[in-house]
């Protein structure tokens, strides 16, 4: 995801690095005129780790902290946790997005925990004919993952398709919300949203 610069102003990008029971996770924000904006939200997987991820991105972000992200950042840790978390989306600058992004990110926070949604079902909910993989493609370079829960989109088939956080992640985050996923990795629950 590419941010929109504002001309001549320079922006201050913080971030925050804090523990999970799947690795680190760093959480990247600014200041704006409305208040503090979480930009991005990084997570570990096999082949890197958040705090990799952060300076290949951000190399220039300050180690910061604040109430608001504080906050936030306990509440990533209780979800992973398994604790029934709803974000709310005035944290995040989702208007930093493409606007198709946004009504893909919107249709995926509406999906309520313990249910799924395959990408398919996702793009004829906001009327984008064939759009299955453009659904999976704007969902998969999510820049909020847990607090917009992407896990929770799943291919036609039943399988899981990709995480950020690796699939292992998307399966436990899953299961964590009672969604039952067979030994061959598909999902057979019958709550299935839009």
């Amino acid at each position: 995801m590419q941010f929109k610069k504002s001309k001549g102003k320079k922006t201050n990008y913080y971030s925050k690095i804090i523990p999970s029971i799947f690795g680190k996770i760093a959480i990247v924000w600014h200041n704006a005129e409305e208040g503090l904006k979480v930009c991005r939200v990084f997570l570990s997987d096999e082949h890197a780790t958040a705090q990799d991820r952060l300076e290949a991105s951000f190399p220039k972000s300050i180690l910061s902290s604040s109430t608001s992200v504080n906050d936030l950042g306990e509440k990533i840790q209780s979800f992973l946790e398994g604790e029934d978390v709803l974000f709310d989306l005035d944290i995040v600058a989702i208007d930093k997005c493409s606007e198709f992004q946004q009504h893909v990110l919107l249709a995926g926070y509406k999906i309520p925990r313990g249910w799924i949604s395959t990408y398919g079902k996702i793009s004829r909910q906001l009327k984008i004919e064939g759009g299955s993989r453009a659904v999976g493609g704007a969902l998969a370079k999510n820049p909020f993952p847990i607090i917009i829960p992407c896990h929770r989109a799943i291919r036609s088939n039943g399988e899981l398709g990709g995480y950020q956080g690796g699939l292992k992640m998307k399966r436990t985050l899953l299961a964590l919300e009672g969604v039952e996923i067979s030994e061959k990795g598909k999902v057979t629950t019958s709550q299935v949203y839009y």
